[in-house]
């Protein structure tokens, strides 16, 4: 009994000292990461150099640590939770006052659409373009212009293709007023005729940037279009630029090496999330009115939820990944990667899960009409765990407000769903995506690439400020390793709750229920500080974990004029289901919210 009790204890310390150890390390890199990205603004020396002797004995001691109690795991108890996210949020001392300061000259307002286009969904557009009340060429020039007129503001887009969008858009008006198909032939043929979209610098698109943020001694433009882009080429859109992203998609902050920070339209100083960060903050800004994006950890519905749009993760095989950076060896890959639409107008995400199709794709009955009055709903307000942090008083009035217009609208209750070991979900979602294996990363080797190369140069290069890499492209590949050293018999047992819990919402959700589900705890806050709320990120990831169809929903915005929003989620094949009720609450509410809306005075919107 003593000696159990013993092994018990001896466990458990060494858990908490593993987390203690790998906490002061992320912290010494976070500081250095925002320190080294705003030089502009304050850079000192002799910190730098403290932190840097700091951390590299704390490197060769968390080694050593490592090898020798990653054996002893199981799965985090509340205590556990709770510690780790103590231990994150120490960060926030130092990274609080810091991004205040770094932000001080972030004060610019991004002025307000004007153009009545820019207020027409795609698929009004589209139909207006077919029947000739405008024409392709004033669509694509109102969003070129609006671009133009932004980007200075929000830093959102890569590389503009403006010259031959707008070539482009004439033909398609000369093909329309030279043929004699109907606008109903048309519409069968080009869904999309005539809209221009944009898309994020990781999915191709034929000439242009595909580098993904990182830095590269040239360039290196897509040779062929994604399939998704060729699809809606096909349909008639007309790309007119590819968007910012952080380096290889891998943060929930939106900035690179190459084309820098990409800002909130609604607040310069805060963040657009990531990472598909400059795709929402240009839609959000009217810049554009169709685009799509990728997810494998909430990246198409963080980023709609701090502007205030719509964003959509598919059930999974819904769209071909094929042609975007980063890829995967891994055939599970695609069960938790996804590419998705985001939109202004929530019609708008049917008609590009519809026209962006894959051949095979699961069938998703998208034409099937929804009568929410026989609807189930449920809602949650978390996992239960601790590791997250709790909503906040925004987020729970937007989720109180959707939640009493359908008990007042429809007399339907919104009924609280509980599901039994669900506070493991964090722990579960990142186990089962660092499960995940040979996502190309900046190890990745080039000759090999289901092989890495040596991780310490790399490391090294960024402790002394001399690499050309994101802060979390560094650590993708240690983490990686940390992960694979746990036992197998550690990540079997997850996996037995994990299908217990995949289970029972299948069962509750079923094909007629939704869930409601917060997207984050806060709307957006300063740029930087997702490094010590990267935590909160679990209430997306449980999504790619679970496969689920979840849809960002705006719901307003707070007191303080920032977008706040909600997820939607049903069960696998159900998309129709979430992006319906995505519309009865753009109905009610109003949707997207022209950013600096205090500052538009009597444009026409119809």
């Amino acid at each position: 009994m003593i000696k159990r009790w013993f092994n018990f204890a001896l466990v458990i310390f060494s858990r908490v000292v593993l987390v203690i150890i790998s906490a002061s390390v992320y912290n010494v890199f976070i500081l250095i990461e925002i320190l080294l990205n705003n030089t502009d603004v304050w850079y000192p020396e002799t910190l730098l150099k403290r932190i840097e002797k700091i951390h590299k004995f704390i490197s060769n001691v968390s080694v050593i640590v490592v090898k020798n109690i990653s054996i002893q795991n199981f799965m985090m108890n509340a205590f556990m939770q709770w510690f780790l996210r103590f231990l994150v949020s120490l960060l926030a001392i130092i990274v609080y006052p810091l991004t205040l300061l770094i932000n001080i000259k972030r004060n610019k307002k991004c002025p307000p659409p004007s153009n009545p286009i820019l207020f027409k969904s795609a698929t009004t557009l589209s139909m207006m373009i077919r029947n000739k009340q405008i024409t392709s060429e004033a669509v694509v020039s109102a969003y070129i212009d609006r671009c133009k007129e932004v980007n200075p503001y929000i830093n959102a887009i890569v590389e503009p293709r403006y010259d031959v969008a707008l070539k482009e858009a004439r033909a398609i008006d000369k093909m329309i007023s030279s043929n004699d198909r109907s606008p109903e032939q048309l519409a069968k043929e080009f869904p999309l005729l005539g809209v221009p979209m944009t898309v994020k610098e990781s999915i191709a698109v034929g000439g242009m940037s595909n580098d993904c943020g990182t830095v590269y001694p040239y360039r290196k433009p897509a040779t062929k279009d994604a399939d998704i882009v060729r699809l809606a080429r096909e349909a008639g859109a007309i790309p007119i630029a590819v968007t910012n992203t952080p380096q290889l998609c891998m943060n929930w902050e939106t900035y690179n090496n190459v084309s820098g920070l990409t800002m909130n339209p609604y607040d310069q100083k805060r963040t657009t999330g990531g990472s598909s960060g400059g795709e929402s903050a240009l839609i959000a800004a009217a810049a554009s009115v169709i685009g799509v994006g990728s997810d494998i950890a909430g990246s198409l519905r963080l980023p709609p939820m701090f502007n205030g749009i719509f964003g959509h993760k598919p059930t999974p095989h819904l769209w071909s990944i094929k042609g975007h950076v980063p890829d995967s060896l891994d055939p599970t890959f695609e069960e938790y990667f996804a590419l998705g639409p985001i939109a202004r107008y929530a019609e708008d995400l049917t008609l590009l899960l519809k026209v962006l199709k894959q051949p095979g794709a699961p069938d998703v009955p998208f034409d099937k009409p929804v009568d929410i009055t026989r609807l189930k709903f449920y809602y949650m307000e978390g996992d239960g765990g601790y590791v997250m942090n709790k909503i906040g008083p925004d987020v729970k009035k937007a989720m109180n407000k959707a939640k009493n217009y359908i008990k007042s609208t429809y007399n339907v209750d919104v009924q609280e769903l509980k599901i039994q070991n669900l506070h493991h979900m964090w722990e579960i979602s990142v186990r089962v995506l660092f499960k995940i294996r040979h996502v190309a990363n900046i190890y990745t080797d080039p000759n090999e690439r289901d092989q890495l190369i040596s991780m310490w140069p790399e490391i090294l290069k960024k402790l002394f400020g001399i690499s050309d890499h994101s802060l979390t492209c560094v650590l993708y590949g240690p983490v990686q390793k940390f992960f694979d050293k746990l036992p197998e018999n550690y990540y079997q047992n997850l996996v037995k709750t994990f299908e217990q819990i995949k289970q029972d919402f299948y069962e509750v959700l079923s094909n007629d229920a939704v869930l409601f589900f917060p997207s984050f705890p806060s709307p957006a806050h300063l740029h930087y500080r997702i490094f010590y709320k990267f935590l909160n990120c679990g209430y997306l990831t449980m999504f790619n974990a679970l496969g689920l169809p979840s849809t960002n929903c705006p719901l307003g915005l707070t007191d303080k004029g920032l977008p706040v929003g909600m997820q939607i989620v049903a069960n696998k094949c159900n998309d129709h289901l979430t992006i319906a009720v995505a519309k009865e609450f753009e109905k009610a509410f109003g949707g997207w919210v022209p950013p600096n809306k205090d500052f538009f005075d009597g444009v026409k919107t119809a």
